[in-house]
């Protein structure tokens, strides 16, 4: 379990500065800027229980796969800044989204999670259905 919550909290940071810096683009920052927050870390860093739930679905197609982790995301997302804006440490606030809910999920980033939980996946080593069928 340590080594996983390790594994998933860098590629949480890694994913995030990567995602922001690109998002700059649209901001028209041409030095493409990424960051993040410490606060991050140990939030990416419980990713790790997709481990028990990707073996769980493991023979599911990865669209299902996919939407859990998307779901999971948003209320580990919610629950965690609901607790951080109380004590006002939020990193993030996307009240100027037009799809966010209490500033705290955007609705228009579940692909990118969706994404996320698939890689998050791979880093755990989640040997899926179409993993294995590759292999063969």
């Amino acid at each position: 379990m340590k080594n996983n919550f390790l594994r998933c909290g860098v590629a949480g940071w890694c994913m995030e500065v990567i995602w922001t810096g690109f998002m700059n683009i649209l901001n028209r920052d041409r030095k493409m800027t990424g960051n993040t927050s410490l606060l991050m870390f140990p939030i990416y860093g419980m990713a790790w229980v997709i481990k028990p739930i990707g073996n769980m679905l493991k023979e599911r197609n990865f669209i299902i796969r996919g939407i859990v982790y998307t779901c999971g995301i948003f209320g580990v997302e919610y629950v965690t800044g609901s607790i951080l804006k109380k004590n006002d440490m939020c990193p993030w606030d996307y009240s100027e989204s037009k799809y966010n809910i209490n500033g705290l999920i955007r609705l228009d980033y579940a692909p990118a999670w969706f994404g996320a939980g698939l890689i998050f996946e791979k880093i755990l080593g989640i040997n899926t259905k179409s993993s294995r069928e590759k292999n063969d």
